[in-house]
């Protein structure tokens, strides 16, 4: 990925390697009582060898290691007020924890430790299992879920992304302990790990801590490689129907591949396409398919960058009998981004929307960390600055040719869902 330049203010925050190779990037917040910490693993479910392994050992983290037992973890972050969670991705797992500055250093050494040493038993392993299966039972019980994951079947195939991050029933049941030992103690390393900061801490009091609490990590293991395939070329539109009973609304989800971080430039123009088309009540779609014909309940836009190619979603909520007419306007006016340059007034708007949301997102220590550390995985911290910036040059001419690169209207998926 070239390197992006642009006047925004300087990187408010410190990035640091330490010896060991942890990555700690660090910003002191006067203007808060609390402290977040936000560590980030190069683990997601991209690397998995065994699917489901990386979101099932989200869970088996907080199981306690030799020193620390199950439960005491959750016991201490209770007693000292604070709060504690983790999530996964494709692309990355991360866990995080939010304190009183005052109580920091002696409840960040009980999350390190659970990191670098979770122990995983058995017996902790065939609990947690339960807890992660009827976490698929309830996705699957999602009709939005579940065309949501349909739709990344068709335009990912046999990549990692299209695979649902909490696997199948059948995987995790053939997961072992041992298995999870191995993925963690091969990619929960130093060089894989990125430790945010952000709160009423000073650097150097942070740096210490984290050094002294970030130390031993485990013996690293090897798994077995994970060949990712290339994701196929789309030659024409990739449908499926899916039928399901005690269904009121019908679902339909369209989809586009775009560029991944290495192609940031143009996924920042598309993440502004998608405003534009569906967000808000002025946009266009919500404008003619809700408000003026209105052939659905409600449409939306979503847009996710990724490492390796971003997701360009529409989605609509409607009577069945509006699907094919609704298909045939979202391809129309995906043609229609590639052949008339956006108003002035149009483009305004949506810079404006998307760039107030960047702002209301970035305002707390918890945000601004998530960011920083979000960045830090898909390439560096700095980069996240420049996104304001990014969308502010955005012209019309642009725009239309990432509509003509990647918004084809001959080669994107389709989900629909229907009531049986």
């Amino acid at each position: 990925m070239k390197d992006v330049k642009s006047p925004v203010t300087k990187f408010p925050a410190t990035v640091t390697q330490l010896a060991n190779g942890l990555t700690v990037i660090h910003q002191q917040m006067k203007t808060t009582p609390v402290v977040v910490t936000d560590i980030w693993v190069n683990a997601g479910a991209k690397r998995e060898p065994w699917w489901g392994v990386a979101h099932f050992l989200e869970h088996l983290v907080f199981k306690g290691t030799k020193r620390i037992p199950p439960g005491w973890f959750d016991y201490i972050v209770e007693n000292y007020g604070g709060m504690a969670n983790a999530e996964t991705s494709y692309d990355y797992a991360h866990f995080f924890l939010t304190t009183a500055a005052s109580h920091w250093e002696k409840m960040l050494p009980y999350l390190a430790e659970l990191l670098l040493q979770a122990e995983i038993p058995e017996e902790e392993f065939l609990c947690e299992r339960g807890v992660v299966l009827e976490e698929i039972r309830q996705t699957e019980d999602d009709p939005d879920w579940f065309a949501f994951q349909a739709l990344c079947e068709s335009l990912y195939d046999q990549h990692p992304y299209g695979r649902s991050i909490l696997g199948t029933e059948e995987a995790v049941l053939a997961r072992s302990p041992n298995q999870m030992r191995c993925f963690h103690r091969t990619y929960y390393q130093p060089e894989n790990m990125t430790v945010v900061v952000v709160g009423d801490i000073e650097q150097e009091t942070a740096l210490k801590t984290i050094d002294a609490a970030f130390h031993p990590f485990t013996v690293p293991s090897e798994c077995p490689p994970l060949e990712i395939p290339s994701q196929p070329t789309l030659r024409a539109p990739q449908r499926r129907e899916i039928r399901l009973p005690r269904l009121d609304i019908a679902r339909l989800t369209m989809g586009w591949r775009g560029a991944g971080i290495e192609g940031w430039e143009d996924a920042v123009g598309l993440d502004l396409l998608s405003v534009l088309l569906a967000q808000g009540t002025s946009s266009r779609l919500v404008r003619e398919l809700r408000e003026e014909k209105q052939l659905v309940y409600d449409v939306g836009s979503g847009f996710s960058l990724q490492k390796d190619s971003s997701l360009f979603t529409l989605n609509a909520w409607l009577p069945p009998q509006h699907l094919q007419q609704v298909e045939e306007i979202l391809r129309d006016r995906a043609l229609e981004l590639q052949t008339q340059s956006v108003s002035e007034k149009e483009l305004n708007r949506a810079k404006r929307l998307i760039c107030n949301d960047y702002a209301f997102s970035t305002e707390t220590p918890g945000q601004i960390a998530g960011l920083y550390g979000y960045y830090s995985i898909l390439a560096q911290p700095q980069l996240s600055l420049q996104y304001p910036h990014r969308i502010q040059q955005l012209q019309p001419e642009e725009l239309k040719r990432l509509a003509q690169t990647y918004l084809s209207p001959e080669r994107y998926a389709l989900t629909t869902m229907k009531p049986l």
